[in-house]
């Protein structure tokens, strides 16, 4: 079986790619969380007002779309 590889090990690199990827997925949301903590308050909120009028729509959306998860 040389330069074979077996379902087991396809199966194991689609699971480690992709949406399925939960280390990738778990590194992201790490990343953000430490990104959001090193910055102070006051900066995340002047940022969040230094977005455009396109970028304020998809992030009220975003939320919304996240608040109707959480219901």
């Amino acid at each position: 079986m040389t330069g074979e590889r077996s379902k087991d090990e396809n199966r194991k690199d689609d699971l480690e790619r992709g949406e399925g990827n939960k280390a990738a997925d778990r590194r992201y949301r790490e990343g953000v969380k430490q990104t959001i903590e090193d910055l102070p308050e006051k900066e995340r909120a002047e940022r969040a007002r230094s977005l455009s009028g396109r970028e304020k729509e998809e992030a009220r959306r975003a939320e919304e779309k996240g608040r109707s998860h959480a219901r």
